[in-house]
């Protein structure tokens, strides 16, 4: 029989799913009581290069408010040729297609290896992808030629199907004509004024000529374009001239006097975006993609004025509500968002400058719509430009990794209720039975828009347990469906289907039965996205005071403790590494904001909310590794006790990979050793970490700063702000021979971290007013 971590990993694998509780509590209280919140990763579009490729329709339950699909875990009667929906148990008769289906001919979706299945609508119109580049011309030669490059590049890379078009913005913002034959021509906008669609739609004569009739055309003759077909062209038609008209771009001509910041309409440029795209195309799938230098300094969107002495607003500001401008531009972005999010579009915000440009204003274009937000110094390094070339990479079946316009549906039993969800989408407002009154996140809907995403976008669903009391028969088991419909790369209209089941158990009786089905990374992971939620609308000190409670109620309910004795506290061993996630999280950037600006901190926060389980938990707590001539290269404790004059450490925080040499290690090098034969296993020893860290480069979306340093050196302070303080200049702990192992042992920490013994003697406090009262 499978181990719970077998059984949790074929589970990710299979369906790209992973609950926090394996088993689930029968009863609204008992799952109160676990702290840990009921919920569940999914992505939707996990890569399954073993999927079958299905050409027909799903078959759906018949009662109207159920329409949950033909999955593994229905009844079958092959005799009768009905099924029996495992949520609402309608018997529902097959489709006359099924006429053949037998137990040992049956179709895909009843394998139980194929809990997660994809249907091809074959029906459904194929419609191309669309790219809107939306680009800033207030930027430096260097800055804009660099720019420019990387966007002829992007031409080859995109599908020659794909419909692109161009708007550029300065003081003006500039919507080109791609349709035209010799000379350049685009329609011109003040960027103080911002437009509705409707004035969009007059203003550039779309939809003035109504769409030809077929019948009425003569046989032979060219059907004619569409009059918005004049702003988005096919790549494969206009790669050439669009081509040529990048090459002509130049820097926003109006004069810059002294003192002053360039007038940028970023806010207008957006809006008309988003109004064009939604006159043009709704409801379809498309992306803009917008590449930003420097802040809104006026019009709609505006984050700071044209004066350089006027710094853009900082945390502190913030707090102070001393941020004029940023109320009304968040105002501004929301509602572009949720018109874009309406109808199917993404906005892709690439944000390249040595000062922030207003992404904290600009988040839920990208949080909304589940486009790309990248932040980088400039558009002439390496991070930007492979970090963009990687928006079009390719799967193993050729296939662009990004599905546009989608939808995601959840189903579960009655005994369950859907909560809501936290991730890139925005709620549908779809009620239904299996809606919660409580809500967590976006909810109040058991529907989601998810206008792009990725194999590694990962969903956050939270339940609620429905039963007041435990009333689910003894080995019952509750199933949950999720329906993806999507725009598929190619075209085509998709449905993956993943239904999955777990087991009840009675808390009152068992609950070691559901503490074995902890799974700690996926819980770590769900409660860094809450408070991170909850950051956003409360006070930081409320966060943590609320984050150190729920910690403090989970080691009570789980842990092992004897009275009048402390250092008697132990946890089990899948809750033993859930501690720390927390006491690296408390510290991590996603919620103390000190040092960095609230567009980092907006960055930051946008990748934790998207990333699938591993890539989160890389963040929340980064990985170290100590290489040495005594070995292979090992995991070590993120603490300073690893950091060893003579060994090189290598650490992924995601967003960054550090190779820090030691101070031996350091000397060496400056002494050019690796460069003498006789010192060949030195080389070696230097570049093991480098070749590691290139193929974690390789790999990682967005590309992360590659950051070389040594002890000493300035950006070692990167390295001593993640790892746990054991040793200081007034304290020398040892940690004697604790085991290298990828975590940090809790007890080490517990008994190492000022955070955990306040922890301790809470809990301790705690349990003895519970005896006494008892």
């Amino acid at each position: 029989m499978a181990t719970y971590e077998e059984f949790i990993q074929q589970n990710e694998d299979r369906d790209g799913i992973r609950f926090t509780w394996n088993v689930w509590p029968s009863s609204r209280i008992e799952a109160t009581r676990l702290v840990v919140p009921l919920a569940c990763l999914y992505q939707p579009l996990k890569e399954r290069p073993d999927l079958p490729p299905i050409q027909y329709e799903p078959v759906l339950c018949t009662r109207n408010t159920c329409r949950a699909i033909l999955n593994p875990m229905c009844q079958v009667d092959y005799r009768a040729k009905l099924w029996v929906c495992n949520f609402c148990f309608q018997r529902n008769p097959f489709p006359p297609q099924y006429a053949a289906i037998s137990e040992q001919h049956q179709p895909a979706e009843l394998i139980p290896n194929f809990s997660t299945i994809e249907y091809t609508i074959t029906r459904a119109q194929a419609m191309p992808p669309i790219y809107l580049l939306v680009v800033d011309t207030c930027l430096d030669e260097e800055e804009l030629g660099a720019l420019k490059d990387s966007l002829q590049t992007s031409l080859s890379l995109m599908p020659q199907n794909a419909l692109v078009g161009l708007i550029t913005f300065g003081k003006m913002v500039q919507i080109h004509e791609l349709g035209t034959e010799g000379i350049s021509k685009c329609y011109v906008f003040k960027g103080t004024k911002d437009l509705s669609a409707k004035q969009i739609q007059e203003q550039l004569a779309i939809g003035r000529v109504n769409a030809p009739n077929p019948q009425q055309q003569r046989p032979g003759a060219p059907v004619p374009q569409p009059p918005a077909h004049r702003f988005l062209q096919p790549v494969k038609q206009c790669d050439m001239s669009l081509t040529d008209l990048l090459g002509e771009l130049g820097r926003d001509p109006w004069p810059l006097g002294v003192g002053k910041r360039p007038l940028r309409s970023s806010g207008v440029a957006l809006s008309l975006a988003v109004g064009l795209l939604e006159v043009t195309y709704p409801n379809t799938g498309a992306r803009i993609m917008m590449f930003l230098g420097g802040p809104c300094s006026q019009g709609p969107g505006q984050v700071v004025n044209d004066e350089l002495k006027q710094p853009i607003r900082s945390h502190h500001d913030i707090h102070k509500d001393n941020a004029k401008y940023m109320k009304k531009a968040i105002k501004h972005y929301e509602a572009l968002s949720l018109r874009s999010a309406t109808n199917g579009h993404s906005i892709d915000i690439y944000s390249c400058a040595l000062d922030q440009t207003g992404l904290m204003e600009m988040k839920q274009c990208c949080n909304s719509t589940g486009g790309h937000m990248v932040m980088g110094d400039s558009f002439n390094s390496s991070l930007f430009k492979q970090t963009f070339q990687r928006v079009f990479a390719k799967d193993t079946k050729g296939d662009y990794k990004m599905a546009f316009n989608g939808t995601l549906e959840v189903k579960c039993s009655r005994e369950l209720k859907i909560s809501g969800a936290i991730g890139s989408c925005v709620s549908l407002n779809v009620k239904g039975p299996c809606v919660s009154d409580q809500e967590v996140g976006m909810g109040n809907t058991c529907q989601w828009k998810l206008c792009t995403f990725t194999p590694s976008t990962t969903m956050s669903i939270f339940f609620e347990v429905a039963n007041q009391a435990s009333t689910v028969p003894q080995g019952g088991r509750g199933c949950v469906q999720f329906i993806t419909q999507y725009q598929h790369s190619s075209g085509q209209r998709r449905v993956r289907v993943t239904t999955v089941a777990r087991n009840w158990g009675d808390a009152a009786v068992s609950l070691h039965h559901i503490a074995a089905g902890f799974d700690q990374e996926a819980a770590a992971v769900v409660m860094a996205r809450l408070v991170v939620y909850r950051a956003e609308i409360e006070d930081g000190p409320d966060v943590l005071r609320w984050l150190d409670r729920m910690l403090i109620r989970l080691c009570q309910k789980f842990g092992e403790y004897g009275k009048d004795d402390p250092n008697s506290f132990r946890l089990s061993e899948n809750f033993s590494l859930y501690p720390q996630f927390m006491y690296h999280l408390r510290r991590s950037q996603f919620l103390q904001v000190f040092n960095n600006s609230p567009d980092e901190t907006t960055f930051y926060r946008h990748m934790l909310m998207r990333e699938d389980l591993t890539q989160s938990l890389i963040m929340i707590q980064p990985i170290l590794y100590s290489y040495s001539f005594g070995g292979p290269p090992e995991p070590v404790l993120l603490d300073t006790s690893s950091i060893q004059a003579d060994r090189i450490l290598l650490m992924d925080t995601f967003f960054q990979i550090l190779i820090y040499h030691g101070e031996t290690i350091a000397q060496w090098r400056a002494l050019r050793y690796q460069d003498m034969p006789e010192y060949e296993s030195f080389a070696q020893l230097l570049r093991a970490p480098v070749d590691d860290a290139q193929e974690i480069l390789q790999s990682r979306f967005p590309v992360p700063r590659y950051i070389d340093t040594e002890h000493g050196g300035s950006q070692a302070r990167f390295l001593l702000s993640k790892v746990n303080p054991s040793q200081t200049h007034n304290n020398m702990y040892a940690y004697g021979g604790v085991s290298k192992t990828k975590y940090l042992d809790t007890c080490t920490l517990l008994k190492c971290s000022l955070f955990f013994i306040l922890i301790k003697l809470l809990i301790y406090d705690f349990l003895n007013i519970v005896t006494e009262e008892a």
